[in-house]
């Protein structure tokens, strides 16, 4: 079975990193194990110049995993083709997640709640499609999805728990 994919998507600005951080230890709280994909525009590096895994990885190698006690990275050079969503959910361990929650990725086919706040650039129709399943918001909106309180954390948590639980018992 794979693991349920949820979005979190929203228009930079909004709050999607601030909403996520109050939102997954409340998950964990009620024993859901989430993951984590983050979309970046930004050209990233996790691995620290000079560092013995940095220079292997310069020197040509495709993949590398750097390991500690407290956890591991897996790092790897995706040039021609980088991986889709879903290939990057099917690379996280499903026997140890209950759902992988996804930061941005707002055009992907996937499930997914929108944010939106008063004041921030373009219109919410504009992040609408088929997938959205509830809408957080600081005011209220009138759609055909759940209505959520992006300022109610615990409302939101509460409905993603919902959301996973009929993924996995529908």
């Amino acid at each position: 079975m794979t693991i349920p994919l949820l979005a979190i998507a929203a228009w930079s600005g909004t709050g999607k990193t601030t909403l996520l951080e109050k939102v997954i230890p409340l998950l964990k709280a009620q024993g859901i194990r989430p993951g984590l994909i983050k979309h970046t525009h930004h050209n990233m590096d996790v691995d620290t110049p000079g560092k013995d895994s940095f220079l292997l990885r310069k020197a040509g190698a495709d993949q590398v995993i750097v390991a500690s006690n407290q956890r591991w990275a897996l790092m790897c050079e995706t040039p021609d083709k980088p991986l889709t969503l879903h290939q990057m959910a099917a690379r996280m361990d499903s026997s140890s997640l209950d759902l992988v929650l996804v930061e941005g990725f707002k055009d992907e086919p996937v499930a997914k709640i929108v944010l939106w706040r008063t004041g921030v650039k373009g219109n919410i129709t504009d992040l609408l499609d088929d997938y959205v399943i509830a809408v957080a918001s600081d005011v209220e909106v009138a759609l055909p999805v759940a209505a959520l309180d992006i300022n109610q954390p615990q409302q939101v948590a509460n409905f993603i728990a919902e959301w996973c639980f009929s993924q996995k018992n529908p």
